[in-house]
């Protein structure tokens, strides 16, 4: 009998776009008193080879830059450019800002980490068409998705980003 030992990454995310901005409002206010205009569920993403190498520098003890609340971003950029596993960042010439967790993440639950980031209205202001999940010490990337998500000119727009490893 052949047994095979099998792991699956599973990437989901979710995009709101708000008018309001989030600075406005104290910790934990903003989503109580505002509504999104619109919001992105989404799913899948390019696991890149250097978040792969990070993943078991951290396991092996190799490394100390942890994918925590004061050491993780969420990055986003204009670039188009196909996702592949090799890419080390955001393919965006100009256009990319990377933004801190929003306190209290990351999570980590259930086999999943639960990453997210709020972009201000003076933030970010250009067509969102990729993302990252990034080490802010060591500038390294988890992952990497492509997919246009609207043109951001104003608001605050929070990415939330949840990652499951089964």
């Amino acid at each position: 009998m052949n047994k095979h030992d099998t792991a699956r990454w599973r990437c989901r995310f979710l995009l709101s776009k708000y008018r309001e901005d989030a600075g406005m409002y104290e910790d934990g206010k903003f989503q109580q008193f505002c509504r999104p205009y619109e919001v992105i569920y989404g799913e899948g993403n390019c696991l890149l080879n250097t978040g792969i190498d990070e993943m078991w520098d951290l396991i092996c003890g190799d490394s100390a830059n942890h994918f925590n609340e004061a050491g993780t971003q969420i990055g986003v950029g204009d670039s188009a450019t196909a996702a592949d596993a090799t890419q080390m960042d955001l393919q965006a010439a100009t256009n990319k800002t990377y933004k801190g967790m929003d306190s209290g993440y990351p999570i980590s639950t259930a086999q999943k980490a639960t990453f997210k980031a709020s972009f201000g209205p003076s933030e970010a202001n250009y067509t969102w068409n990729e993302w990252v999940v990034k080490q802010a010490a060591s500038g390294k990337c988890l992952n990497r998705k492509v997919e246009s998500l609207g043109t951001k000119t104003g608001g605050t727009w929070t990415l939330q980003v949840e990652i499951t490893l089964a």
